[in-house]
């Protein structure tokens, strides 16, 4: 049983007097807060749809790397054990974007592009294969000289490290994106 007195006749007018006139609602339940999406630039576009010059130097900064070697960058800031996952092969690969054969103009086109998408998609580590430039006609890794420049370039790029062998070794790197926030 119950034990509260019902309010009385004088109570309701008080209360319906206080509050003043009401309407009744067509729903008694309140659409969810959502936060609104964080704004994204835009890529620049040309007229014929490539995308616009990322603003890369063409790659023949610093010491060049031979096909052997291990290639390494970190952002100053971020955490050992972090880099640590990163260097094993330990942190899980989201995409792959595979260089095999691209000329320079394109490999730094899809590299901007493969990036973009990636970070749009929320994967934080990519694996980009470069190839070790046993065919190039420089008699030096053509394609892995420019890489480690550009991704050294890119605003979105934490840190990269060379492949472990089961993966590509010194012909790929696993790349760590900045979080879309």
């Amino acid at each position: 049983m119950s034990t509260t007195k019902k309010p009385s006749r004088e109570d309701i007018d008080l209360f319906r007097r206080s509050i003043g006139p009401v309407r009744k609602l067509g729903s008694d339940t309140a659409a969810p807060h959502r936060r609104p999406p964080a704004p994204r630039p835009r890529t620049d576009r040309n007229d014929s749809g490539q995308l616009g010059d990322p603003g890369f130097s063409d790659g023949s900064r610093g010491e060049p790397v031979s096909a052997s070697d291990t290639l390494y960058f970190a952002r100053p800031g971020l955490q050992l054990r972090l880099l640590q996952r990163l260097r094993r092969g330990q942190l899980p690969v989201g995409a792959e974007l595979d260089m095999h054969g691209m000329t320079l103009a394109i490999a730094q086109q899809e590299i901007i592009r493969f990036i973009s998408r990636s970070r749009d998609h929320n994967i934080r580590c990519v694996r980009i294969i470069h190839g070790k430039g046993y065919g190039s006609r420089e008699q030096a890794p053509v394609l892995k000289n420019s890489l480690n420049s550009w991704l050294r370039q890119h605003p979105d790029v934490l840190a990269f490290s060379s492949t472990r062998p089961e993966h590509g070794g010194t012909g790929a790197v696993h790349v760590l994106l900045r979080s879309r926030r």
